[in-house]
């Protein structure tokens, strides 16, 4: 197949299949992939995807829950099978894969699940456990191929042979001492290429890129692209090799970090799960929502100021709206190009001074151009000249404000330390709100009173 993603027949198909007897849903079953029907299993109900799980071979079980969404709960799933199902399954997933999925449990449930498990495989799970799920010692796999430094060639090609039993599959070769201390990769191209009498001590690439293992998965991602990476190494704190982490993981970091980011602009808390209900919609979002009112507050207290000028001018009101709501869309605009910028690098000074300075100047030309556009509409349809240039004034002010606003007030959180993504929004909306209003009053109760 070419893609993983269900149409509606697939799932028409599928749900058809289940409401038949066992042997036919399994037949229907072997069609598709295991990360299509982990798509198939947001949309029925948990007994029949217990169902299904109890049909599948246990690889394909396995790799089923891997590929299910966290807000499918693929744990409660688990938890619901037979132990020696359930046991098999477990000890089938890469260690990653099911530490990600056993640390949503209650801790006497993950005690229920380990118990059941080979000693190697539960005390490999239980260290995966102790580390922040957002740091690489979070994310990585504990199985790696590693060989000892001194081994010839045809040493290490045998334990390569050897360890790659245990392992699905893998892209490079690590290299440690008699300590376990790391030292370098070797390519397994190199080892072949290698005359007979060669030691992996003369092969070793040294100078590569690895992490620590309490290192934020969002840097960690950041090195895997910035050097095209398949998998990096990560160590302690003494360069004792922990594991690894590959860029399918990344992958699936990277795609929750936009989701974050985009709802945290939004105004929308990161907790709230997109298939959640509307009860844990409402306790997510009606905080935003009331801190929003509060600032909507300034702005209307800026409106009581400028009665005098709306009672006499009361064609004001009408652009109003206009000058606010094109403020907010480009500071929007620019704050979204700005965080994605902080997601992606470390900016310096500089390049932090000539971003505002980019969007101070995009601000300028794009409300100098919409504000033009105002004043013609003004001076035709309501044949008022001065009130055009007061608009165009106050328009081309709120798209520079909303410029600066947008890409300064990030970076300034950034800077602090605080998470950019998550007050901006409601403190761009205030300033251009605000100044807008401002503008646009103000002007006009100068220039057309």
């Amino acid at each position: 197949m070419q893609s993983f993603d269900l149409d509606k027949t697939d799932v028409s198909k599928l749900k058809q299949a289940i409401s038949g007897d066992n042997e036919l849903l399994k037949a229907t079953l072997a069609e598709y992939h295991a990360s299509e029907i982990a798509i198939l299993f947001e949309s029925i109900s948990s007994d029949d995807q217990h169902r299904i799980i109890n049909l599948l071979d246990v690889e394909t079980a396995s790799d089923v829950i891997a590929e299910m969404h966290e807000e499918a709960h693929p744990e409660e799933l688990l938890l619901q099978l037979h132990p020696d199902k359930r046991t098999e399954i477990v000890e089938e997933l890469d260690y990653d894969d099911a530490t990600d999925i056993i640390s949503q449990l209650e801790e006497h449930e993950q005690k229920e699940i380990l118990e059941d498990l080979s000693e190697d495989d539960a005390s490999s799970i239980r260290n995966l456990l102790s580390y922040d799920e957002k740091t690489a010692g979070g994310l990585m796999n504990t199985e790696v191929i590693r060989i000892n430094l001194n081994l010839t060639k045809k040493d290490a090609i045998a334990e390569i042979i050897r360890q790659s039993e245990e392992i699905e599959e893998f892209y490079t070769v690590n290299v440690v001492d008699d300590n376990n201390i790391f030292k370098g990769i070797v390519s397994l191209k190199d080892i072949i290429k290698a005359k007979g009498n060669a030691k992996i001590t003369e092969m070793v690439n040294a100078d590569v890129v690895y992490v620590k293992a309490e290192t934020d998965q969002e840097e960690v991602a950041k090195l895997i692209s910035q050097y095209n990476l398949t998998s990096i190494p990560v160590v302690d704190d003494d360069m004792h090799l922990l594991g690894r982490v590959t860029f399918d993981d990344v992958i699936d970091v990277l795609e929750d970090e936009n989701t974050e980011d985009f709802l945290k602009i939004s105004g929308v808390s990161e907790d709230e799960e997109l298939s959640g209900n509307w009860i844990d919609a409402v306790k997510s979002r009606l905080p935003w929502l009331i801190i929003n009112l509060g600032t909507a507050f300034l702005a209307s207290a800026v409106i009581r100021q400028y009665e005098d000028t709306l009672s006499t001018l009361k064609v004001l009101s009408a652009y109003m709206t206009i000058i606010a709501g094109m403020g907010g869309n480009a500071a929007t605009q620019a704050l979204a190009v700005t965080v994605r910028r902080i997601s992606l690098y470390d900016l310096t000074d500089d390049q932090a001074y000539r971003a505002v300075l980019k969007e101070f100047t995009v601000g300028l030309i794009n409300g100098a151009v919409t504000g033009l556009i105002v004043l013609i509409f003004a001076y035709f349809f309501d044949s008022n000249l001065m009130l055009g240039v007061v608009i165009f004034m106050a328009m081309t002010g709120n798209l520079i404000i909303a410029g600066i606003t947008g890409a300064g007030i990030p970076l300034v959180l950034k800077r602090v330390g605080i998470d950019p993504a998550i007050a901006s929004s409601i403190i761009i909306t205030t300033f251009t709100d605000v100044f807008g209003f401002l503008l646009i009053l103000g002007l006009a109760s100068k220039l057309l009173l």
